[in-house]
């Protein structure tokens, strides 16, 4: 069996390393791996393949810094060209970002099954370019696997009982990515020595529903800078958030280090006493890593972390930030509930694949 792959950013290359480890327990399983391009990040060099130990993708893409519609339509254009070279019997994406739909989009109207990874995820605000990609993914995908049941009741919700699909509830592959790195993370990674603190929240802050409203960011940054007080924030600040809160002439009094990659970002994590976020990923990688996670947005897709007290949603009020810190430091929640499939995602996805050409 032949599968084309399409990744588009550094937590998809990620992911895409622990599926492909699983892959290649199957000799009769080939990947070829696609970059879109859509994230460009001078970090990807040839030391991050190495080190990741992933993959390097047969065929970059380099299709970035354009908008939504430019982006997708060249997507699709360049990933059609690429199935109608390759001729796969499946193509897998990832998530919710441009590239999963056009590569979605390009596989259905050339008749090549999809295997949609992160299936059945929903925050229910379509002003999210992100929930519009994962619903067109889901309802045109073949195999959907979803990574948790909140995951499998949205789709139940939806019908998809009634459409012509396979879905499992696989786990979730950031998991065994995490399993795998953090044995790997302390020797790779001086971040938490070049930091210099024991005791610390890490925080991230990049979603533009925060970065792009002066408001939102306001009340954020003065509860950072309030917190920060009594509690050291380091913050991997993006350049882009960097310049939001100049402009703003916001003042931002917190550790501030430059973006990490991902064997820096579980040192971090490792060692935390909290985490602060608007990002998705985070929230779950939070949990992973036995930590509790307040919550900067208004709605989240990891329903179940709220619900199992491990998480807290606070918006961008600055109150409910504070709140929400002071709760979270003190809270000590079950850990050991499994919410993601403790790490077998990846062989669940493989072995259903298998399936298909038995």
């Amino acid at each position: 069996m032949k599968i084309l792959t399409i990744v588009g950013a550094r937590p998809q290359f990620v992911k895409a390393a622990a599926l492909s480890r699983a892959f290649k327990k199957h000799s009769n399983i080939e990947e070829i791996i696609v970059h879109t391009g859509q994230h460009f990040d001078e970090n990807m060099s040839d030391i991050f393949f190495t080190e990741m130990e992933i993959p390097q993708p047969k065929y970059n893409l380099d299709i970035n810094s354009v908008g939504h519609g430019a982006m997708t339509g060249r997507m699709l254009e360049g990933i059609e060209e690429l199935l109608l070279k390759e001729k796969p019997d499946l193509l897998l994406v990832y998530g919710d970002t441009n590239s999963t739909i056009a590569g979605a989009l390009a596989a259905k109207k050339l008749h090549i099954k999809i295997a949609h990874v992160e299936a059945g995820l929903r925050s229910f605000n379509m002003e999210m370019p992100e929930e519009v990609n994962r619903i067109l993914t889901d309802r045109i995908s073949d195999y959907l696997f979803c990574p948790t049941s909140t995951a499998i009741n949205n789709l139940n919700k939806e019908g998809y009982e009634n459409i012509d699909c396979t879905i499992v509830n696989c786990g979730d592959v950031m998991q065994d990515a995490a399993n795998f790195y953090a044995q790997k993370s302390e020797e790779k990674s001086t971040v938490i020595k070049d930091i210099k603190l024991n005791n610390f929240i890490l925080c991230t802050l990049h979603r533009a529903e925060n970065t792009d409203d002066i408001d939102r960011l306001s009340s954020i940054v003065n509860a950072l800078n309030t917190i920060n007080k009594t509690t050291p924030i380091v913050l991997p600040l993006h350049p882009r958030t960097k310049n939001k809160i100049k402009d703003a002439g916001l003042k931002l009094e917190v550790n501030i280090i430059d973006p990490v990659g991902y064997f820096d970002m579980i040192e971090l994590l490792k060692n935390c006493s909290l985490v602060m976020t608007d990002s998705g990923g985070l929230q779950k990688e939070a949990f992973f890593f036995e930590k509790n996670c307040v919550t900067m947005r208004d709605q989240t897709e990891w329903v179940e972390l709220i619900e199992n007290n491990v998480n807290v949603l606070v918006g961008a009020d600055e109150k409910a930030i504070l709140a929400g810190v002071e709760k979270m430091l003190e809270n000590k929640p079950d850990f050991s509930i499994n919410l993601y499939g403790n790490g077998i995602a990846c062989n669940n996805i493989a072995t259903e694949i298998l399936k298909s050409i038995q």
